[in-house]
């Protein structure tokens, strides 16, 4: 039988904030490796591997622990039943956030202050949610766990990646470690879907999304090269021009949009709770299908990036001089490739829009989008349960996670593999993910404490 959660401790909660605030303040701010800009720096995440030592002295006691990839870190808490080693439950989350200056914060983000917004007191700062938030409530569940005396059945793992943000490779060594050692997750957890309100048409009661696969990810380099020379000057097309010209073509034709099975599932399960007529339209998605993809497609770009392969210019570069004609004129594109598709696809789709020889297309870092993990079975119901528990009654669902996680390499050696962050978040706070003012609420970052503790229980 399951263990039940002991009663809140309003002195552990208000020590558990001061360890977040803590860490929160580490500014472990991730770089590309190449490129222009300045390069990740490794004191911050030293200091955060020892204050993370220091705030939970029974964590290093009692678990076994190894460093994994250049900052990656691997803890091992053995469970009672030995052939459990082989299949436990795998918990991840990531150190390193990304770059962050004062500039247009309400309060800095590296100062984790604690304020009061909308009546409810809230932890300010990068990586409140995105991703420490999720990797301190796990310490803290698995703190007051031991505390508590209590032992999983089987062996739990806690990998905690430091290069999330830029490459992953800490996730990707931690893979090929476990591989190695022939174990192969019964769950795995990772950040991705969160508990949220007002974010499904007809829908008023909160609900759970819980991520079973995501999607793929690639970067496209986008170059046009041309004969520099004076501005004074200018060609009938200057290489900017052709370079801002593929870029609207592209804008122009937005990959095709899809209802795929899990997006349909959703779709059902979150509809049947909606108000009519559209609980009547939703719970038959399969009938109504063109009709419920464009009223989706029109309801913004949260829920339109659900249904198709996603494009986003996130760099531009051209000329060195105000007087001088650019010789290279290069755009980054950002690709999130919808599952159904693939990194071929979409890159030919970006070919055929813009449709001129003259602009250079680069692939780099391709990624697939991930398997399906199933929606039913042992591990799914241990994770709908731990979210019984402590939001009784929520509704929860399968989603199509947009991000790309670190749990994507996991799937190599697990069938399940889920993205959820258990904290509320509101439709703003999801909004300063990787922008200003990042934040968690207290009572949000409790409730995750908890559903991670409830979910260890059963595990």
């Amino acid at each position: 039988m399951t263990e039940s959660a002991p009663p809140r401790d309003a002195d552990a909660d208000a020590r558990a904030i001061e360890r977040l605030r803590a860490l929160v303040r580490i500014p472990t701010i991730s770089r590309p490796a190449s490129g222009p800009g300045p390069r990740t720096e490794p004191e911050p995440f030293s200091r955060f591997t020892a204050e993370v030592e220091r705030l939970y002295p029974r964590v290093h006691a009692q678990l076994e622990r190894e460093s994994v990839g250049a900052r990656g870190r691997l803890y091992r808490w053995r469970g009672t039943d030995p052939a459990g080693a082989s299949t436990p439950t795998v918990l991840m989350a990531h150190s390193d956030v990304v770059p962050a200056t004062d500039e247009g914060w309400s309060h800095p983000p590296f100062a984790a202050e604690l304020v009061d917004h909308d009546g409810e007191p809230v932890v300010w700062g990068r990586g409140a949610i995105d991703d420490k938030g999720a990797l301190v409530a796990v310490l803290e569940a698995v703190d007051r766990l031991l505390a508590e005396g209590f032992t999983p059945r089987h062996d739990v793992l806690l990998s905690f990646g430091g290069d999330e943000e830029v490459a992953g490779e800490d996730a990707r060594a931690a893979v090929a470690l476990l591989r190695e050692r022939r174990i192969r997750p019964s769950l795995v957890l990772d950040e991705g879907g969160a508990i949220v309100q007002d974010a499904f048409p007809g829908l008023d009661e909160p609900f759970a999304l819980i991520g079973v696969t995501e999607k793929g990810i690639t970067t496209l380099g986008l170059r046009v090269d041309q004969q520099g020379g004076h501005a004074s000057s200018p060609p009938p097309f200057a290489a900017t021009e052709r370079l801002a010209r593929a870029i609207l073509r592209l804008n122009g034709s937005p990959a095709r949009a899809r209802l795929d099975p899990t997006m349909r599932r959703m779709i059902r399960t979150l509809g049947a709770h909606a108000r009519q007529p559209l609980r009547f339209v939703f719970t038959r998605v399969d009938l109504f299908a063109p009709l419920v993809a464009r009223a989706l497609l029109r309801r913004g770009a949260e829920i339109t990036a659900l249904l198709r392969t996603t494009r986003a210019v996130t760099e531009l570069r051209a000329g060195h001089a105000a007087n001088a004609l650019p010789e290279h004129a290069e755009a980054t594109v950002n690709i999130r490739i919808a599952p159904w598709s693939s990194v071929a696809e979409a890159v030919d789709e970006v070919r055929r829009a813009i449709d001129d020889e003259l602009v250079r297309i680069e692939v780099r870092q391709p990624s697939e989008p991930s398997p399906v993990s199933p929606a039913e079975g042992r591990a799914w119901d241990d994770l709908v349960a731990a979210l019984h528990e402590t939001h009784p009654g929520l509704l929860v669902s399968p989603y199509v996670m947009m991000q790309a996680s670190d749990a994507r390499f996991f799937t190599a050696i697990s069938e399940h593999v889920y993205r959820f962050t258990p904290f509320r978040l509101s439709a703003a706070e999801r909004a300063c993910l990787h922008a200003k003012d990042e934040r968690i609420r207290v009572s949000a970052y409790l409730e995750g404490v908890a559903t991670y503790a409830a979910l260890l229980r059963r595990r």
